[in-house]
């Protein structure tokens, strides 16, 4: 069984259509990117999904069930978690209090070592666990957004750019836990501009231009496509 199916897509602003009738899945384990130019409606796919924007058409299918009319919180607390573009970190709220609020549905006795998990994930959080979540760097708030996610146990973890905005090196360090997060085993959707680290890191990857799905396949092969790497990768034609 898929962890996401997706068929007819569509998502419409006012006159605006964002996303025209899109199929994707998503198999238990896997990584896939969503790659694009900016407004190519990758954002709005995924806030679709994570129940924050309204489909004008077509169904969208999470561990086997319809999300139609299902609201945000219950999408949370079924599995399917999403990380938002911009952090969207609990500013005045520490370290620590920014990742209870992840665990904030669970009743279970594991929260304590899962919030050492993710200080072992991110070691630099653990330094500044008693620290105000506003007051750390941009990769930092990143890694803070990811490990409260990671604390509500995502079936389906869910990423808008999570590299935006951040030097190289904080770049390429949050690409790396991902992999690494995707490898331990959660099944993951990576919204990215980096359509190069992305697609390094994926297993199958989906691109998309003007709302609609214009190549899909193995990452591998995406990597490799001189379609892909003339449009997102600077290459010129040859």
């Amino acid at each position: 069984m898929k962890v996401l199916e997706i068929r007819g897509l569509e998502v419409r602003y006012g006159g605006i259509s964002a996303v025209k009738g899109i199929d994707l899945d998503i198999s238990p384990g896997e990584l896939v990117c969503l790659i694009g130019a900016n407004g190519a409606g990758k954002s709005s796919t995924l806030r679709a999904i994570a129940g924050l924007a309204r489909p004008t058409a077509g169904s969208i299918r999470f561990d086997g069930h319809e999300l139609a009319g299902v609201p945000a919180f219950w999408r949370a607390r079924s599995g399917l978690v999403m990380v938002p573009e911009g952090r969207g970190v609990f500013a005045r709220l520490s370290v620590e209090e920014n990742l209870a609020m992840g665990a904030y549905a669970r009743t279970d006795p594991d929260v304590a070592s899962d919030r050492e998990h993710v200080f072992a994930l991110f070691p630099r959080l653990a330094e500044r666990r008693a620290q105000i979540g506003g007051t750390l760097s941009g990769g930092e708030q990143q890694m803070l957004a990811i490990g409260r996610a990671l604390m509500s146990r995502p079936k389906l973890l869910a990423l808008d750019e999570p590299s935006m905005g951040l030097a190289p090196i904080a770049a390429r360090k949050i690409l790396e836990v991902i992999r690494d997060i995707n490898r331990a085993g959660v099944t993951v959707l990576l919204v990215e501009q980096n359509a190069q680290g992305a697609l390094a890191l994926a297993h199958r990857a989906y691109v998309m231009e003007s709302g609609e799905i214009a190549i899909s396949g193995e990452a591998r092969a995406l990597l490799a496509d001189p379609r892909v790497r003339r449009a997102y990768l600077g290459e010129s034609a040859a």
